[in-house]
């Protein structure tokens, strides 16, 4: 993946070990070895001495399409079929606002709220993100995340028409963070020490589109997270236009896991979607896949 300048990728499994370096350099001689023999078969003298001729440049051609060729390989392959081709996109009327706008509005809905680091927005976008977006820690709004979640669910249902069809059955029980969402933020708070909003880079469902959540989720980038209900809730309520055409991208919550019978069989999603009756809140299988739905998931960046 190329990455863009001045901005550098956050893994969050962290950087490879001795041991895998040692494994993918041992492979990656095998490959050139037998690709060197199998070329060999092929040239004569005065084609191998155009190859030679060509040095510099050839060298920089291969490491290019070898590191081009390791990248398209690491996206799993797991839950492959659980891809729907999808036509859909955001309603034209969705711009996202500047993030003081984000932090002014969502102060108005939660006056408790301090501190943000706006000038993060000033940075180039990393590769997949579409916008930076400020997103509440939820913390500093409720001492667990399940009451955070019934808190924007709240006031988005006073600015909008709005059903929620899982009403009652929002507790931690039924409704979680995922392990790589709780990871995530958990940097993105240390990054943003001292401050009541995380600014994120973000995409808002257009790269996951078609996919189910699991597959999403395993073919995110190694600085990728799937954005939970509390932050997409939190997107909505300061940008409403994202879900006000029955045609748009629908939003499933692949950041949060959700149990059906509240027994911590965690094999749902939550879902947001949108027809003329205004906003539904619900779940569908995390398995399945439709051309309606897209995943919103955020970036991970190093900060000096």
């Amino acid at each position: 993946m190329a990455t863009s300048p001045g901005i550098t990728p956050l893994h969050l499994s962290g950087n490879t070990t001795e041991r895998q370096n040692e494994q993918l350099q041992g492979f990656l001689g095998e490959a050139v070895q037998q690709a060197f023999r199998v070329a060999i078969e092929q040239l004569d003298q005065h084609s191998a001495q155009i190859v030679l001729e060509m040095n510099r440049k050839f060298k920089a051609e291969v490491a290019e399409s070898v590191v081009e060729i390791i990248h398209r390989h690491t996206v799993s392959d797991k839950y492959k079929d659980e891809q729907s081709a999808s036509d859909r996109a955001y309603p034209p009327t969705y711009r996202v606002r500047p993030v003081e706008a984000q932090v002014t509005e969502l102060r108005k809905c939660f006056p408790s709220l301090g501190s943000a680091m706006e000038k993060l927005a000033r940075k180039p976008l990393l590769d997949g993100a579409e916008a930076w977006f400020a997103i509440p820690r939820w913390q500093a709004l409720a001492p667990t995340y399940n009451e955070a979640v019934e808190m924007a669910i709240g006031v988005l249902a006073t600015r909008r028409k709005f059903s929620n069809r899982i009403i009652g059955r929002m507790g931690p029980t039924y409704l979680r963070q995922s392990e790589r969402a709780i990871l995530a933020e958990k940097i993105l708070a240390s990054q943003q020490q001292g401050h009541d909003f995380l600014v994120l880079a973000a995409q808002a469902g257009m790269l996951h589109r078609g996919c189910s959540a699991r597959r999403a989720r395993v073919a995110m980038a190694g600085n990728e997270f799937g954005l939970g209900v509390f932050a997409t809730a939190c997107i909505l309520i300061t940008h409403p236009e994202r879900l006000s055409a029955d045609d748009t991208l629908m939003i499933d919550c692949g950041g949060d896991e959700y149990s059906f019978r509240g027994d911590y069989t965690f094999d749902r999603v939550p879902l947001f979607d949108y027809d003329i009756s205004g906003i539904e809140f619900s779940i569908f299988y995390e398995d399945r896949s439709r051309n309606l739905w897209g995943s919103p998931s955020g970036f991970l960046y190093k900060i000096s």
